[in-house]
Formats: C-alpha cells, sequence, structure tokens
C-alpha cells in the first residue's frame, strides 16, 4: 500500500488513459516515416540574407564560400577578375554549391548567383536579347 502510494506520487497515472491501447492507422499516409523517407519541403527563413561579391582575386572564393555554408545566398560580380581566374572562381563555387545542395545560376554577363539548399529561386531570367 505504502509502495503504491510513493509509486503514484513519482510517476502519477491518469485513470482514464488506456495504457496498453496501440495506435491504429487507416490511411497509409498518416504513418510515421523516417525522416529519410519524409517529404522534403524547401523553408524559407524569414531572415534569410543576401552578399554582394566582386572579387578582385581567386582567393576572395573561399570567403563566398564561408558566407554560403553559414546559408546566405551570394551575388557574384566577376567583373574584376581576368577570365582564368573567373572560370576557376566559378569550377571552385560550383563544388561548394554541389556539396551544399544549392544552385548556381547566371544571372548576367559575368555575374552568377549561388544559393545554399534552404533559400529557393523561382523564375529565369533570358540572356541573349531579344532582337536576334
Amino acid at each position: 500500500m505504502a509502495f503504491e502510494k510513493i509509486k503514484n506520487f513519482i510517476a502519477p497515472v491518469d485513470e482514464e488513459e488506456d495504457e496498453g491501447e496501440e495506435l491504429e492507422y487507416t490511411d497509409e499516409e498518416t504513418k510515421p516515416v523516417s525522416t529519410y523517407e519524409a517529404k522534403q519541403t524547401k523553408v524559407v527563413p524569414t531572415n534569410a540574407q543576401m552578399v554582394l561579391f566582386e572579387p578582385r582575386s581567386f582567393e576572395e572564393a573561399e570567403e563566398i564560400a564561408r558566407h554560403l555554408k553559414q546559408k546566405r545566398a551570394c551575388v557574384v560580380n566577376l567583373h574584376r577578375l581576368q577570365r582564368d581566374y573567373a572560370q576557376r572562381t566559378i569550377d571552385f563555387l560550383t563544388g561548394v554549391v554541389f556539396a551544399l545542395d544549392g544552385t548556381i545560376q547566371k544571372i548576367g554577363h559575368n555575374v552568377i548567383l549561388c544559393t545554399p539548399k534552404n533559400v529557393g529561386v523561382d523564375g529565369e531570367i533570358t540572356l541573349e536579347s531579344e532582337d536576334d
């Protein structure tokens, strides 16, 4: 009797709870799934940031990568780089974006947009002139 009082004091049980009852799922979609099988949805945080870069050397690509790792979108203007350094920068950032499951897009002549996985991008920019 005293043991029951101590047990109820430490871990009280609600009398209305049915302890042995298992949950039944009638709909296949309501069953819990692992995080691997769960549907992936892109959630854009309200505090999403975009950083603008105009690198003057290839070494500045590392700083851009750090911002991408911190879930910030980056617009990179490559106009001030020599052609071969601009290509090296694009190749490096393509690898960074791939590793982060992000995207990289050309949005202008020598201008690219790098986004991490958490930042969605809608729309498309046509780079060819409509006069052609």
